[in-house]
């Protein structure tokens, strides 16, 4: 490690490659400022930076939302994971407006200074969509509930923090003491959001074009980073850039209860009539309907999206392959799209209470939730009745 004006730069000498690391904290006006210095500095035949494909359009320009996009996100069932990654934004953008900057500006940055010296730029991190995915696959529905507790409690967050304090926090010393207690309470989730993207990170900076390459990386990431760049871990690649298949025992687990629920209404039907049978049936589809139609209730959805929470729970509780959440959101995204200005300012309503309900494109994230939550109640309502009318 090397000082320069006052912050510090990682050298990594391979063969025929020198590459230059700048480790940035996403919300510093500083950051930015060591960016431009380094490339201009050190002219690289390559930048490389931590962003992937859609990260950097995100970025670098204003995305032109359209209804059918989010309606096509439901439809490949990628809802909670956009609401996963809308929280974390709005959590760094409400950092970033404290301090007066845009997170990721050093990135942004790295990118525009390399273009204007026509140095080639290459966008090394891992999809986004895969970290997540990965990430929430990686953990026990235990620490499941943990995340999306933080997360949920990251949203009304008001902690202050300043330039110094995230001077404090490029330290790699504090970093790594940050990493470590990561590791210690959550190892699963550090394999995938840390190591991982070390890994991947790296080789993609080794094979970067160019014997000088600088490449611009979250502080967080530096030591590993550096340790990666030193070993062949390019056989790892296919594994972790791709999201790992749902078991087959969790396929089979997502049949059981719909299995035990039809197969114990079939029994009531030999052992007690038919009678019996359809008063059961008809207590689950309004345990069910009522309990999701209510979830649609509380989340001020439009009445047709209610009415759907009260047709679909009933069916879709009897099978894995989508929830009632998905399609009640489909329908609210449909009969209440949101405009243009509601997708520029979720972030912003996302941080207060009234904004969930406000905000066209949030209400469509409740009437996804709450109406699967009240599915789940409806669900246990119902089976525990149908199950214990066996005895």
């Amino acid at each position: 490690m090397e000082k320069k004006n006052g912050y510090a730069l990682h050298r990594v000498n391979l063969p025929g490659k020198e590459i230059v690391i700048v480790g940035t904290a996403h919300i510093s006006r500083e950051s930015v400022e060591q960016v431009r210095d380094v490339i201009l500095e050190q002219r690289p035949e390559c930048v490389c930076v931590e962003l992937d494909e859609k990260r950097f359009k995100a970025l670098s320009q204003e995305k032109k939302w359209e209804s059918k996009d989010l309606i096509e996100l439901i439809k490949q069932k990628q809802l909670a994971t956009l609401l996963a990654n809308m929280i974390l934004g709005a959590y760094q953008k409400r950092l970033g407006d404290k301090l007066g900057i845009k997170p990721g500006s050093e990135l942004a940055e790295a990118v525009r200074v390399a273009r204007d010296l026509s140095i080639p730029v290459e966008l090394c991190d891992r999809d986004v969509r895969v970290t997540l995915r990965r990430a929430w696959r990686a953990v026990s529905i235990f620490k499941k509930a943990y995340l999306l507790a933080s997360l949920a409690a990251s949203l009304f967050d008001d902690t202050e923090i300043s330039e110094e304090r995230l001077r404090e926090l490029k330290k790699s010393d504090v970093i790594t003491e940050l990493m470590e207690e990561i590791g210690e309470s959550m190892p699963e989730l550090k394999r995938v959001l840390i190591d991982e993207r070390d890994t991947y990170l790296s080789e993609k900076i080794k094979a970067a074009p160019g014997k000088r390459v600088v490449a611009v990386v979250g502080a967080g990431h530096v030591t590993g980073i550096m340790k990666s760049l030193k070993q062949d871990r390019s056989h790892a690649m296919e594994e972790i850039g791709e999201i790992p298949p749902v078991s087959r025992a969790w396929k089979l687990a997502g049949w059981i209860v719909p299995c035990i629920i039809v197969a114990s209404l079939v029994t009531i039907g030999f052992q007690k009539g038919t009678g019996v049978a359809g008063e059961n049936v008809l207590y689950w589809i309004l345990a069910n309907g009522i309990c999701a139609a209510l979830g649609a209730v509380l989340a001020l959805a439009h009445p047709f999206t209610i009415a759907s929470a009260f047709a679909a729970a009933p069916v879709t509780s009897l099978t894995p392959v989508i929830g009632a959440g998905y399609v009640t959101a489909f329908v609210q995204a449909m009969v209440r799209p949101p405009v243009v200005r509601e997708f520029q300012t979720a972030l912003n309503d996302m941080g207060t209470f009234t904004g969930w309900w406000r905000n066209n494109l949030l209400k469509i994230f409740l009437a996804f939730l709450l109406p699967g939550f009240g599915s789940v109640i409806g669900t246990w309502l119902g089976g525990y009745r149908i199950v214990s009318n066996l005895f």
